[in-house]
């Protein structure tokens, strides 16, 4: 008989600083204590010492390694041969609008025609940065019936500009662009400290199509090396996020001081990205409506030559983790999860 593979030492997780079951779960510790009995660590990759492969994060290139974070690098690591599986989706509407100058007399996405729109460049090997504004731009675009043609793009280097949006939101006082595109909390103090004024509120949009982009949806993704020797590990790995989401639900104030941790932005950060009722929007699913809105990402993202090869989203999908994941979950409905330390 072949004896079944050792326990791994040490489990990876690496989530994004934007609101995921993953960051509720480590903040509660309750990741560390559900394999803590099997004498298995659970790393972050973010707060890893240096001998940690943190490129990972985009590359998936660790097989012990659980992700929750943009579909952009997800994909790219898929397409790029890497053997992941999509194990959930969440969407989360974290605030994406489109800035312009004061002044300027941009009032709605049908006043983009004809402007310049900022696309930043970054030299990193997955630009999810550039793909971001450019599928923000196409959604407030297409809300009016227009696309990326009735505009003119304008290449922005980052190089020399810290911070998130830093070089767009330049070029823009400069008036070297007409608008940007921002989300999450921080871009939300950036446009306040820069003094922009917001054109176009993509959350607004009745159509949630408009609003797809790099974290609407959210990828869960695993190994296959992981999910083929060891199942059972990532069944409860995720059903500790499931768990986590259950908090979440009940958890509002918590989830906010959470929020402000997970993105290093303040409460009005928080308060102006995330709306009420976020906390209840953590689950990841696996419908055919999300797995739909990934797969035209997808096909944008390849149509912008973002991934080298095609990405067969509901192939790459694999929904028996999230299932039995549940029925570990509803086997112990009353099970409360410990309180932090």
């Amino acid at each position: 008989m072949t004896s079944a593979p050792a326990l791994p030492a040490t489990l990876w997780f690496t989530r994004c600083p934007v609101p995921t079951a993953t960051g509720i779960a480590a903040d509660r510790q309750w990741l560390t204590d559900e394999f803590a009995p099997d004498g298995i660590t659970v790393r972050s990759l973010q707060d890893a010492e240096p001998d940690a492969d943190r490129e990972a994060h985009f590359t998936h290139a660790l097989p012990g390694l659980f992700r929750e974070g943009g579909n952009v690098p997800a994909l790219w690591a898929r397409s790029r041969g890497e053997r992941t599986r999509l194990i959930g989706l969440t969407w989360i509407e974290e605030r994406q609008v489109v800035l312009v100058a004061p002044g300027s007399g941009i009032r709605s996405a049908d006043d983009l025609r004809g402007r310049r729109i900022a696309l930043p460049v970054h030299r990193i090997a997955i630009d999810f940065w550039r793909a971001m504004a450019l599928r923000g731009f196409e959604g407030a675009l297409a809300s009016a019936g227009l696309g990326l043609a009735d505009t003119v793009p304008v290449d922005v280097p980052a190089d020399g500009h810290p911070g998130q949006w830093a070089a767009e939101l330049a070029a823009l006082r400069q008036g070297d662009v007409d608008a940007v595109y921002v989300k999450g909390a921080l871009a939300v103090e950036a446009a306040r400290r820069s003094g922009a004024e917001v054109a176009v509120e993509l959350d607004d949009l009745p159509d949630r199509r408009f609003r797809i982009n790099n974290g609407t949806p959210r990828p869960i993704t695993v190994h296959q090396d992981l999910l083929d020797e060891h199942p059972a590990l990532v069944d409860r790995f995720l059903a500790v996020l499931l768990r986590a989401a259950d908090w979440a639900a009940k958890s509002p104030a918590e989830v906010d001081r959470i929020l402000g941790a997970e993105t290093g932005a303040g409460a009005e950060g928080v308060a102006g990205a995330y709306r009420p009722g976020t906390h209840l929007t953590l689950h990841p699913d696996l419908s055919p409506e999300r797995l739909a809105l990934l797969a035209e990402q997808e096909s944008a993202l390849r149509a912008h030559g973002f991934l080298p090869e095609p990405v067969q989203v509901t192939a790459w999908a694999d929904p028996e983790p999230l299932r039995r994941a549940a029925a570990l979950n509803d086997a112990h409905p009353k099970s409360p999860l410990p309180a932090a330390p």
